[in-house]
């Protein structure tokens, strides 16, 4: 009988939980050993252990998506909690490598771009584990965002990559990476969108609110360069305000611009912004499925509304996921509030493009990803 492959799953930020549930049920398809109880071992063959860093610990933030997506219960919770990202870093850093110690892994799989992505990738490959990276290659070229640093110095010191596009397998290539240390697989975050289309519902305020499809917008703010200054924040807000014609825009607040707009008055004047806590998986996509618009700096949600075909503005000056924007819905605004309006006016006149989904982004990455990790511990098998 083969030796079993033990590797270390991890989950840290909302992000990750979208990309990690699907790559979980593909392992459960084959038997693979995880922390569900009663699920069936494969006897000599891939065995997971999922770490949840515990990076947010908000629930809304993290427990009720494991409930919605099906994740199981982590079999180690790091419990980090709040700090800045250098405390968040080095508190997952020593509590990662403390489990390490105790129980060494063959391989830490880490996905996306948050700071436990790149702190359990240091700690394995200083330990001598290899590191596989789920969306690695993706690029945004600037370094004023903590998550490009982030996506550097993972894939840096990553043996194996798990490519969501041909942009970043260009990247990877360019910067020296093997061919055969690349897999070009598709998206597990739209795995897992396609996976939850039938169960998408409307939040608790729909009908109160009057929402109806394709009659108000989706706005999500929470990049430093569009919340840490107030005069910014208001200024975007205002034109958000304006561009959107009067119809309702339904804001779901991170807990980083809750923060802002607690200390100001900037939302009291805009009485068709309706802002509301952050929602869970079924609820928030239900919103951008049947909204007209989404206008935000998240670079997640751009890929979810390509594939739902839904008109995406993003707020920012680059983008890491360039596919979005040459076959997909979504636009670059920049962030500067004056550019907005012109967007939304060739949104009211009719003249959006329709997009088109990008190669791969079919459903069944996360099937490729383990394809390929049996692929790569047992090679003599396959």
């Amino acid at each position: 009988m083969r030796t079993p492959v033990v590797f270390d799953l991890i989950a840290g930020a909302r992000p990750n939980f979208m990309k990690i549930a699907p790559i979980i049920d593909a392992l459960t398809r084959i038997g693979a050993a995880g922390s569900t109880p009663g699920l069936q071992r494969d006897p000599g063959g891939l065995r997971y252990r999922l770490i949840h860093t515990g990076q947010h610990y908000d629930r809304k933030m993290s427990g009720e998506f494991f409930e919605q997506l099906g994740i199981p219960e982590p079999e180690i919770n790091l419990e980090v909690g709040s700090g800045t990202q250098a405390e968040q870093t080095a508190a997952i850093m020593t509590r990662y490598e403390k489990v390490l110690m105790n129980q060494r892994s063959d391989l830490c799989l880490v996905v996306g771009d948050v700071t436990s992505t790149m702190a359990c990738a240091i700690v394995a490959k200083k330990m001598g584990v290899r590191v596989a990276h789920v969306e690695g290659g993706i690029r945004s070229g600037d370094l004023s965002m903590p998550e490009e640093i982030n996506r550097m110095v993972t894939d840096s010191i990553t043996d194996f990559f798990f490519t969501t596009s041909e942009t970043a397998n260009h990247n990877l290539r360019r910067s020296g990476v093997a061919e055969d240390r690349i897999f070009f697989v598709g998206n597990t975050m739209i795995d897992t969108l396609m996976k939850q289309m039938p169960r998408l519902r409307p939040p608790p305020f729909w009908e109160h609110r009057g929402l109806k499809p394709g009659q108000y917008f989706v706005l999500t703010l929470h990049r430093p360069a569009n919340v840490d200054e107030i005069t910014q924040l208001k200024a975007m807000l205002d034109a958000v305000i304006e561009g959107t014609r009067g119809l309702p825009v339904v804001f779901p607040v991170h807990p980083r611009t809750r923060k802002q707009l607690d200390s100001s008055s900037i939302t009291g004047n805009h009485s068709s912004l309706f802002c509301v806590d952050p929602l869970g998986y079924l609820e928030f996509n239900f919103l951008v499925q049947q909204a007209k618009a989404v206008i935000t700096d998240s670079g997640g949600i751009t890929e979810e509304s390509t594939v739902m075909h839904v008109p995406c503005l993003t707020l920012r000056d680059n983008t890491e996921r360039p596919e979005t924007i040459t076959l997909g819905t979504n636009e670059l605004i920049g962030t500067h509030p004056a550019r907005l309006k012109p967007a939304l006016d060739t949104l009211f006149a009719g003249n959006w493009k329709k997009g088109s989904i990008p190669p791969l982004w079919d459903g069944r990455a996360a099937e490729r990803i383990v394809q390929h990790l049996r692929t790569i511990f047992f090679k003599a098998e396959t």
